[in-house]
């Protein structure tokens, strides 16, 4: 099927069908479909048969949106809030989607100053050698010490965070070298590290006292077979930020394109 172009004051517009859309950007028809559904693109006009009719402005929100999903990062808001700068590209608010489009890299800079700072800490409290001699905790004191769930102490340790001692009646005991690795735990989930970011440094602290504990944590092993945005948090934060970045730019060329074309 060939463009159908029309004249629109003195430019030529070139209209594009669902499979021409999905061909330009490397998708399923019915992914332009379902983004139009979503409202991550505008509603396109239809033809007296139903067919569905794009335009460049259709193409540039679509791109716009395929940038702003690459990195899935969903913690603090982040995932709504890029949807969102998208949804309003899409209905042509321009301008509002500049705006937070950079409360987003706000956002993202402050996620990625905690997560820089929760991995130096991190490392001091693995280099600190203090040890306290001869005492132990039960898994209900050390819930209380540290306001930490039992579950989520049991989680942990079902994940391979953490190895714990028993006594021989099988309690489960704990040693103020297992309080110190609990608490960078607990730092680094607030952080929103992944837990196999978390195993690969803990495993790593177990074979060797001197590691870069933000090295360790941002590079996932050769070995692991599906690696998300939180095993390399910091890096992805950075992407997301480039990316945002990306955004501004396009939504201004949008904004000149479509609402303040040159005379």
């Amino acid at each position: 099927m060939d463009n159908i172009t029309d004249m629109v004051g003195d430019t030529i517009e070139v209209k594009y069908s669902t499979s021409q859309v999905a061909k330009i950007i490397g998708v399923h028809p019915n992914t332009v479909r379902k983004y139009e559904d979503w409202g991550l693109i505008g509603k396109a006009p239809r033809k007296a048969n139903g067919y569905r009719v794009f335009s460049d402005v259709h193409i540039d929100q679509f791109r716009l949106a395929r940038i702003a999903f690459e990195i899935e990062l969903i913690h603090s808001g982040l995932r709504k809030t890029i949807t969102r700068v998208v949804k309003l590209a899409a209905e042509g608010k321009y301008d509002k989607a500049v705006a937070l489009a950079n409360t987003y890299i706000t956002i993202v800079e402050f996620e990625k100053e905690k997560a820089t700072e929760v991995a130096e800490i991190s490392n001091e409290l693995m280099n600190d050698s203090f040890k306290g001699i001869g005492k132990f905790f039960k898994r209900k004191e050390v819930s209380d010490i540290l306001d930490i769930s039992m579950d989520t102490l049991r989680n942990w340790e079902m994940n391979g965070l953490i190895k714990i001692k028993r006594k021989e009646n099988g309690y489960r005991i704990y040693d103020y070298e297992d309080i110190k690795n609990l608490k960078i735990i607990r730092l680094l989930r607030c952080a929103n590290y992944s837990l196999s970011s978390i195993l690969r440094l803990m495993s790593a602290k177990y074979k060797n006292k001197s590691i870069d504990t933000k090295q360790v944590l941002n590079t996932p092993n050769v070995d692991e077979s599906i690696v998300s945005v939180c095993d390399k948090l910091i890096i992805s934060l950075n992407s997301a930020k480039e990316n945002a970045e990306k955004i501004i730019e396009m939504l201004n060329d949008m904004n000149n394109k479509y609402t303040n074309p040159p005379l």
